[in-house]
């Protein structure tokens, strides 16, 4: 990597330790380092370190568009970066259900499911 990834890569790691996802990604990692590199270095290196909007709002959008586009994957870990970044339980279902209302009942339905099991996941996390 050239000076210039480095430091990209350097400031999209410190954006995922933020959002407690240091430890994400890792399948790219080992498929294919290059998607992982572009991942933390420009994904996050980049686009969720501009100026403007902080990583806590950044994460909002991003929860809020993975909800409206009923993503199947993807969204679990944003879920607990919203939770990490200080995120309430309440305050992720109030973002459900605006989006909800703008995207469509079914993407209330899906958003649900995905949200109960990170919350159940983490609890048996925690139970252990």
């Amino acid at each position: 990597m050239s000076d210039f990834e480095q430091e990209r890569f350097r400031k999209g790691m410190e954006i995922l330790k933020e959002m407690g996802r240091e430890h994400t990604m890792m399948n790219q990692k080992e498929l294919y380092p290059d998607l992982y590199n572009l991942s933390v270095g420009y994904l996050f290196g980049e686009i969720w370190s501009r100026p403007h909007l902080t990583v806590r709002e950044r994460e909002l959008i991003t929860l809020a568009a993975n909800i409206a586009l009923a993503r199947p994957a993807g969204t679990h870990s944003h879920y607990r970066s919203a939770q990490h970044l200080g995120f309430t339980k309440e305050q992720i279902m109030e973002i459900i259900i605006h989006v909800g209302h703008y995207a469509g009942w079914p993407a209330i339905a899906h958003a649900i499911i995905q949200f109960e099991q990170v919350l159940k996941e983490d609890a048996e996390k925690q139970g252990k």
